[in-house]
């Protein structure tokens, strides 16, 4: 065997070993520690992921922190999350994309490029620092994570001008208002719930079909009361036909229990089919199925190249879309001081996930096209050149045609809350998960304060799972 034949198996040998590895999922690239987080077994889930540190320092550092933090949560160690957080938030103040790794994605595929995070999951993470800060009874520190989610949303509000994109979050206006509410700074919970109430009645509704939580009108009643706020009591009053509000007594103590039902969508791979159809100095690519055309100019390329291009008749393109994981129980509710009552919708991660790639789309199929005409044109410059070395490229341009299926997977699927009011000393209640007509309760004491508002948070890991070895993922 030549040198030239070496190097050409060498090649070969080891664009197939890079798909044997490449071709899998963010998802199950990660398996191990997937299957121990998503069994609760939280501790061997923290040590599998600790244990490749490289992550810290690649191209999925965002991923590293947050995931860190999510877990180091759940068990508790709060302080140990928010230093994971803190890295995961600076991470996206200091994001700057490298222009080299964005040039290298149009010959190979996005997973070249550091993963910046989505727009919500940053969002997120504010949250899950905040109420670290608020179960450590450090309200000044949640205070401080207040800003600059406010920040964050003034920034999304920027960028989107379009009202048919995610742009507003009415959680995070809630939680805003919880944690003035939980300051006694009645008058920013009450700005922050009003703000949570515009955004549930125009976006909500009419972008997920998400009503808007009682829960919510009621803490606008009670601080627009606290905040001597009489014009607006009244009218919000009559708007919602609500006769029966009661003031608040001072000082009672309450528990705010936010429910993390199920697990976020998991980004998968979808492949579509297109043909070419050449007009001019222009390729069109285009799919039947969906309706959509694509232009790629051919300016600057030579005739042969031209004609390279267009002699194409159909080639495959990947795609990122994502997985509904479904969640397993339905509803909840909270028992106690004899009393039971829902747990109410407050987020849809799934919904805003999907939304957010959704909004995308439209660039989403702009840089795969591009990236797959590039490829082509360079795989015909080499086929003039020598046809057994265009026919390897053509195996590894193949190969290499993957989407970016990466995101922050341990999220919830949902997030819902309830406001208990509870008396000063010792207390209990109990949660009962429903899964049509299966129960499942869980009981908690709590040992409160006079006028204390205590923030606890409970997670439900099951899930009903996709198939994630199916066609197309």
């Amino acid at each position: 065997m030549d040198f030239r034949s070496r190097t050409i198996a060498k090649v070969m040998a080891t664009a197939t070993v890079w798909f044997a590895t490449a071709c899998a999922t963010y998802y199950q690239a990660n398996h191990s520690f997937n299957q121990e987080f998503e069994r609760g077994n939280l501790q061997a889930a923290l040590v599998n992921l600790q244990a490749n540190t490289k992550e810290a320092k690649g191209k999925r550092e965002f991923l590293y922190y947050v995931n860190n933090g999510l877990v180091l949560s759940m068990m508790s160690r709060y302080e140990e999350s928010n230093s994971y957080f803190e890295k995961a938030f600076l991470f996206g103040e200091d994001y700057r994309k490298n222009y080299l790794n964005e040039a290298a994605s149009y010959l190979t595929n996005p997973n070249v490029t550091t993963y910046r995070g989505e727009d919500h999951e940053h969002l997120m993470l504010l949250y899950y620092k905040a109420i670290n800060y608020l179960k450590l009874g450090n309200t000044e520190a949640a205070l401080v994570e207040c800003r600059r989610v406010n920040i964050r949303l003034q920034q999304l509000s920027d960028r989107y001008q379009n009202e048919n994109k995610f742009q507003r979050d009415a959680f995070i206006h809630t939680l805003m208002g919880l944690i003035y509410e939980a300051d006694k700074d009645y008058n920013n919970a009450f700005i922050a719930y009003r703000n949570a109430v515009t955004i549930y009645e125009e976006d909500y509704a009419r972008l997920f079909s998400i009503a808007m939580p009682d829960q919510v009108k009621t803490d606008l009643l009670r601080t627009a009361w606290l905040s001597g706020l009489t014009n607006e009591l009244e009218f919000y009053q009559e708007k919602w036909g609500i006769t029966d509000f009661e003031a608040p007594a001072k000082n009672n103590a309450e528990v705010i229990f936010f429910w993390h039902n199920g697990l976020a969508p998991v980004k998968a791979e979808w492949g579509l089919s297109f043909v070419i159809d050449r007009r001019d100095n222009w390729v069109y690519f285009y799919n039947q199925e969906l309706g959509i055309s694509f232009p790629f100019s051919l300016e600057g390329y030579d005739n042969n190249d031209k004609e390279g291009l267009s002699r194409l008749e159909v080639f495959r393109v990947a795609f990122p879309r994502y997985l509904e994981r479904p969640q397993y129980f339905q509803q909840a509710t909270i028992s106690a001081n004899g009393k039971e009552q829902p747990l109410q919708l407050l987020e849809d991660v799934n919904k805003i996930a999907f939304k957010s790639l959704q909004q995308r789309m439209h660039l989403e199929f702009s840089k795969a096209l591009i990236r797959v005409a590039l490829k082509k044109v360079t795989e015909h410059q080499v086929r003039k050149e020598d046809k057994t070395l265009g026919s390897v490229l053509g195996m590894i341009n193949a190969i290499t045609e993957k989407a970016d299926t990466r995101n922050w997977q341990t999220l919830p699927h949902s997030i819902y809350y309830t406001r208990i009011p509870m008396s000063e000393g010792r207390n209990s209640l109990t949660l009962t998960l429903k899964d049509g007509s299966r129960e499942t309760t869980h009981d908690f004491t709590y040992n409160l304060a006079k006028g204390q508002i205590l923030f606890h948070t409970f997670t439900s890991l099951e899930s009903r799972y996709p198939s994630y070895g199916a066609s197309g993922y």
